[in-house]
């Protein structure tokens, strides 16, 4: 990219639900700018409902970047993010000094303000037959190995999302080290000033605001949208809260009650991981996203 310092990126990250989607518009629209999105999920078609996505109306006030973007088919990785969310702001940077970014995807973000760590490739056939044994024997066998055999990953990672977890199994079983260590390169430097934001509520508020959103999304339709994509269940895309458990209920596992309630549960546990990784990035000031000022105080930043 060949943009100077005088270019600045507004990162606007945290929880789900916790409201980034408002105070990223309102934040666009002070400086007349427009919003790359940092979520791995709201990029695809087919995935509405379940992932929140801006109502058509925000879409209109802002214009988005990598909303509505690729397939469901389509496997998208963090690397794949970086260079589309580079290329991103170089077209909003070639008319405005400002970008904002927006999501919850802490990988994403990571990705797009420092660069990815160097890995090692996982051995197609470890990674084979990891994935065959997590069909045989399910979630809960998954979830069990990762935590006996990569504690690490395990305290830090999406313990719902079964790709990222047949990744980190693959990965040591591949490697003997925790994907984890290989976070830890330093930064690449971006050719723009980078300035992070968290927003966060207290933890009550939050978790009432989930549990009403996730029975809104339920009212407005998710166990239908879920029920048109079960053709395509088995992709990777599709292993994410909000999702697996309509499929569960579909496949008369559970109940309609019961897979509300994990919903419910999972994004909580979501939220909580979502809160921890962007504490441990001490770049980010922490903001309320009820305060009448936010909008100023971030521009001030």
């Amino acid at each position: 990219m060949s943009v100077i310092k005088s270019k600045v990126v507004y990162v606007i990250a945290g929880p789900t639900a916790v409201g980034k989607t408002a105070v990223a518009i309102a934040l666009a629209k002070r400086l007349g700018t427009e919003i790359v999105s940092a979520d791995s999920r709201q990029c695809y078609k087919e995935m509405t409902i379940g992932t929140a996505k801006p109502t058509a109306e925000e879409l209109a006030a802002v214009k988005h970047h990598f909303i509505d973007a690729y397939p469901v088919t389509s496997p998208l990785t963090a690397a794949d993010y970086e260079s589309l969310a580079l290329g991103y702001l170089e077209e909003i940077f070639a008319q405005n000094d400002t970008a904002v970014v927006c999501g919850g995807t802490g990988l994403y973000v990571k990705a797009l303000c420092e660069g990815l760590d160097a890995m090692p490739q996982t051995d197609a056939g470890i990674a084979a037959e990891t994935e065959a044994q997590y069909k045989q024997q399910g979630m809960e066998w998954l979830q069990q190995a990762v935590a006996t055999e990569d504690p690490e990953f395990y305290d830090s990672g999406e313990i719902h999302n079964p790709a990222r977890l047949l990744r980190a199994l693959s990965f040591i079983r591949t490697t003997g080290k925790s994907i984890v260590q290989y976070r830890t390169s330093t930064a690449k430097q971006r050719p723009f000033r980078i300035v992070k934001v968290a927003l966060d509520m207290p933890r009550p508020v939050l978790y009432d605001r989930i549990n009403t959103r996730v029975d809104a999304m339920v009212a407005d339709g998710l166990v239908e949208e879920v029920q048109q994509l079960l053709p395509h269940k088995h992709l990777k895309n599709l292993q994410t809260v909000g999702y697996t458990e309509i499929f569960d209920h579909l496949a008369d596992r559970c109940t309609l009650p019961d897979a509300i309630e994990k919903i419910k549960q999972h994004t909580r546990n979501y939220a909580k991981r979502q809160i921890t990784w962007f504490k441990k990035d001490k770049a980010f000031v922490w903001l309320d996203p009820g305060d009448k000022e936010i909008v100023d105080k971030i521009v001030a930043l």
